[in-house]
């Protein structure tokens, strides 16, 4: 059996995505009535989860009703309780994402947090610090995403690296997940590497050159 504070923590941590990772911070699902009886709207527990996801934007996939913290058997009187901590959460994290804004740590972008440390290191290694964060690289993925990292871009004055590589076929990019790009802003004669240049660097307008994966570039995640 968990313990109360890490029913706690995986509460949070919903609420992190479903909450911070949207400008509008929607609200918080209701947790369900005592198993097995209807709640006040006709519907039992689980059958009130149904269908519940993450944002499309976040890559950690959709939330499964077996991991939510009131589906494990927690007793209804913690179950309250956890509600409770959620409602009270939701408000202080959205104004945290707003102070963060306003002081220009972090860019939103649709369903994304874009956020930098201001190093400037390889590829690889900037796509690790993301990942050690609990993000990912870059990756714009629409005109208003790519507008969001080049205000970061822009702020630093550094180019840096985005969420992309180059596939098999020279010339051609893709998602890290090996999914061929739908939306793109390539400079204008770019790409040109022609299999020497692997990665993908933002320049300060926005726009995208291919480059070598070994240069010392901006890194920015996504969250």
């Amino acid at each position: 059996m968990l313990s109360y504070s890490s029913y706690t923590l995986t509460a949070v941590a919903a609420l992190l995505v479903t909450c911070c990772a949207l400008p509008e911070c929607p609200g918080i699902p209701e947790p369900p009535g005592t198993p097995g009886l209807p709640g006040k709207d006709g519907l039992k527990g689980q059958e009130r989860l149904t269908g519940l996801t993450r944002p499309s934007g976040n890559f950690l996939g959709p939330l499964r009703r077996d991991r939510l913290p009131w589906s494990q058997g927690v007793p209804v009187s913690l179950d309250s309780e956890l509600h409770n901590v959620l409602v009270n959460l939701k408000p202080r994290l959205c104004r945290l994402e707003g102070v963060l804004a306003l002081n220009e740590k972090i860019k939103v972008g649709g369903e994304k947090i874009f956020a930098s440390n201001g190093k400037e290191v390889d590829f690889a290694s900037a796509l690790k610090s993301c990942e050690e964060a609990g993000g990912t690289l870059a990756t714009p993925m629409n005109e208003e995403e790519n507008k969001a990292i080049m205000g970061i871009v822009k702020q630093y004055n550094r180019y840096a690296y985005l969420g992309f590589t180059e596939s098999r076929v020279s010339g051609q990019f893709q998602y890290l997940n090996g999914v061929p790009l739908n939306y793109t802003k390539w400079h204008n004669y770019e790409p040109n590497g022609k299999g020497t240049e692997k990665c993908v660097e933002m320049y300060t307008d926005g726009s995208w050159n291919d480059k070598k994966c070994n240069m010392r570039r901006l890194t920015i995640c996504e969250f």
